[in-house]
């Protein structure tokens, strides 16, 4: 992003501040525009980054053929509804057809697609859709347990709720020994 996108940013930061009737000149805010703009630069970073290409950047040739999972990788979105905060963890696993990933792609591909604007449901497809894709496996499955301040901090107040969506393609979907296999260890 640029120094114009966050100025630009900022001003209209600023702009909010008046709106809900605080002074955006008095002392603790003085930079808070700044720093909002900064906060979702980084926030929002998912849009400039092709996670194709993360993959791609890391796959190797590896006749290994059992399932790979990587579990409890942390995540950070903001809903696309109210742009609060959702987080919570995902669970990953692929079966390699021929090729594997460097392990750290994974939760980088997560990374790109949750820091952009989401909605859980899309976010877990994004996510499989593009491991299938790319690395073309026997499958993927995927699941993601999420709390979601849009429910808990206004609408219905529900502070200890949360929110389980789950994708799967090929042989997880396939076999249910295999999906079942997943579900075990993600326990």
């Amino acid at each position: 992003m640029s120094d114009t996108y966050n100025k630009n940013l900022a001003e209209k930061i600023k702009s909010v501040l008046s709106e809900i009737g605080e002074n955006p000149n008095r002392e603790g805010l003085l930079k808070t525009p700044e720093r909002v703009a900064k906060s979702m630069e980084f926030l929002t970073n998912g849009y400039n980054l092709n996670p194709s290409e993360i993959l791609k950047s890391a796959m190797f040739k590896e006749e290994y053929s059992q399932m790979v999972l990587v579990k409890d990788i942390e995540l950070y979105s903001m809903c696309e509804h109210h742009m609060l905060p959702f987080f919570g963890k995902a669970h990953i696993a692929y079966i390699p057809n021929g090729q594997i990933v460097g392990l750290s792609k994974i939760p980088r591909i997560v990374d790109v697609f949750s820091r952009r604007l989401q909605v859980q449901e899309r976010l877990t497809d994004e996510i499989k859709d593009c491991l299938q894709e790319t690395l073309n496996p026997k499958g993927v499955a995927i699941v993601i347990e999420a709390q979601h301040l849009c429910m808990q901090m206004r609408g219905v107040q529900k502070q200890h709720s949360s929110t389980t969506t789950s994708a799967f393609s090929g042989i997880f979907m396939s076999d249910e020994k295999t999906r079942s296999e997943f579900m075990n260890l993600i326990k």
